[in-house]
């Protein structure tokens, strides 16, 4: 009896630790870790991206999985582009060195290429070096697309070559490569690439052609990229205006927004390794929990001992992960008010820019005389309100084309909040008219009845 019950405890213990080694053969593949890598920088979590990116590096050189090795190579040195070029560069040739005596996909030689030439372009510009190692890699990939007509891929390179020739400052040069890959750009693509164009038009002082193409960026869900277009077009409507100071005090006020940004990745990063590594623990739990229940049989009375500290475990980690959810939740409340002081910020550079035209400066200025304003002027003050409003106005025009000059002139003044003694004195009518036009205004053309509601707000929620 005592000779069974010792066989059938020694078959359970190898049939652990075959399970044992299984699970960590699985764990230790390098595809698996790249994955895991690639889970972590989906959600900022850089560090530790970074950490098992190297440990991908490792294995797949050890089990001779030459993709996988190069492909973790690229995404490394794109995890370390902002933070140490010279480092990325490094890992892209390594990337490419790796493919060369290993080819399979063009598409990804050409990509690698393009990586290479962008980061070694990143590091003549830290240096103020000599880009020819970076127009190198890009020229042979643009060759290679070109030859192997990937269009996507011709964009992307022509693109990287627009963003060298800028660097150089070459704008005339960028600007040749921008409208060329704007021809060939796809839908994906686009949004980069009529940045890099309207970029050159604005280094080149060609403000109408700048406005333009800013406008015609579509950023979805691309909170940045929406960024960088309303802030530009913010400044080409300071510059008309030779507001050089004001453009600087904008530059200054978005560095301290993108600051914030930045700093609230940071805290999402270290939360998420936190969050991690208690799902890992989690997970290490509950594989001891199955190995505990495989001897259960066995020894009893040991089984009881490990339940019973199982249970003391878990609850500690209960415990540990309702502090943690406090800790996100406060977190979420310090990103609300981040995003408060943002918009309040912006909020205050618009009201910044409308005070210093000269329009608003006459406007403010009028007292109880008459306000004579002119064409010029009418539409300056409405190219301003589009800058900083999104388009506001031209959005009305399109959606109500049948308004009157007058009317569109009067839903500005609103909008800027002009008083009706004033608005009274440019049209040379009382307070009292004021008045019943905007009624008259609100009820026929917005078609709005409800008292409650002034034009006010229906202009602002347009």
């Amino acid at each position: 009896m005592r000779s069974i019950v010792w066989y059938i405890f020694i078959i359970c213990i190898l049939l652990a630790a075959y399970s044992c080694k299984q699970q960590d053969q699985h764990l230790l593949t390098a595809k698996a870790c790249l994955e895991e890598a690639e889970d972590a920088l989906s959600n900022d979590s850089i560090r530790l991206g970074e950490t098992l990116l190297r440990k991908t590096i490792h294995l797949a050189e050890e089990s001779e999985d030459w993709h996988t090795h190069y492909i973790a190579h690229q995404r490394l040195a794109k995890a370390l582009s902002q933070s140490n070029p010279e480092e990325a560069l490094q890992l892209m040739k390594k990337a490419l060195t790796i493919y060369e005596q290993h080819p399979d996909d063009e598409r990804n030689y050409v990509i690698l290429l393009d990586y290479a030439g962008t980061y070694a372009a990143q590091v003549a510009y830290t240096a103020e070096g000599s880009y020819d190692e970076a127009l190198g890699f890009i020229n042979k990939a643009y060759d290679i697309a070109k030859k192997n007509q990937m269009t996507d891929l011709m964009c992307q390179t022509l693109t990287s070559l627009a963003n060298i020739a800028w660097a150089k400052e070459d704008y005339r040069q960028a600007l040749n490569y921008a409208h060329r890959a704007e021809a060939t750009a796809t839908d994906n693509l686009r949004p980069g690439t009529l940045q890099v164009l309207a970029r050159s038009y604005l280094d080149l002082n060609m403000l109408d052609s700048a406005e333009i193409v800013y406008r015609q960026i579509e950023s979805g869900e691309d909170v940045h990229m929406a960024y960088i277009a309303q802030s530009n077009l913010a400044k080409i409507a300071l510059r008309r205006m030779g507001a050089t100071q004001v453009e600087d005090d904008v530059d200054h006020a978005f560095e301290q927004i993108e600051d914030f940004y930045y700093k609230a990745l940071e805290q999402k990063d270290q939360y998420y390794q936190e969050t991690l590594r208690q799902e890992m623990e989690n997970q290490q739990l509950e594989y001891q929990s199955k190995m505990y229940g495989r001897t259960l049989l066995i020894i009893i009375v040991a089984s009881l001992v490990v339940i019973l500290a199982i249970v003391l475990v878990v609850r500690y980690k209960m415990q540990a992960q309702r502090q943690a959810q406090r800790q996100l939740q406060q977190e979420a409340e310090h990103q609300k008010t981040l995003l408060h002081q943002t918009n309040e910020v912006v909020a205050f550079l618009k009201d910044f820019i409308l005070e210093r035209t000269e329009v608003m400066k006459k406007l403010n200025q009028s007292g109880d005389s008459l306000v004579c304003l002119s064409p010029h002027e009418w539409s300056e003050i409405e190219r301003t309100l589009n800058a900083i409003d999104n388009n506001r106005f031209a959005n009305i025009r399109e959606q109500y084309p049948k308004m009157q000059e007058d009317d569109i002139r009067l839903c500005l003044l609103t909008r800027l909040g002009i008083s009706n003694r004033v608005i009274g004195n440019i049209y040379c009518i009382t307070v009292s008219a004021v008045q019943h036009r905007k009624l008259k205004l609100k009820k026929d053309v917005f078609g709005e009845t409800n008292p409650d509601i002034t034009l006010e707000q229906i202009l602002t929620s347009k």
